[in-house]
């Protein structure tokens, strides 16, 4: 699937100025839309401001903290992207079958 962001939205972001990592930021883009879908539990919507930042955000941090393995303590996302998403999340209640 091909990221609905724009790489120059991401790149904007990032304050980048040069083509090198095209194809790496169009991979986070594309895995960050990917998991916003999974952690809402709707496919990624174009054009949603909300949705468009939390992408952003979520593939900015991706692409400056490539490697998990750090003496620091890594969030797995950054801070923000659950809050921005939390409306967007379907409510389950009760009983679910698997």
């Amino acid at each position: 699937m091909a990221a609905l962001t724009p790489i120059a939205l991401l790149k904007s972001q990032l304050n980048l100025d040069h083509d090198l990592d095209d194809a790496l930021l169009a991979h986070k883009l594309d895995a960050a839309e990917i998991w916003i879908g999974n952690f809402t539990g709707y496919p990624f919507e174009a054009g949603n401001a909300v949705l468009t930042e939390a992408a952003l955000q979520l593939a900015a941090f991706w692409y400056e903290a490539r490697e998990a393995a750090s003496d620091v303590t890594q969030r797995v996302v950054p801070f923000g992207v659950h809050e921005l998403l939390a409306p967007y999340c379907k409510q389950v209640t009760g009983y679910v079958e698997a």
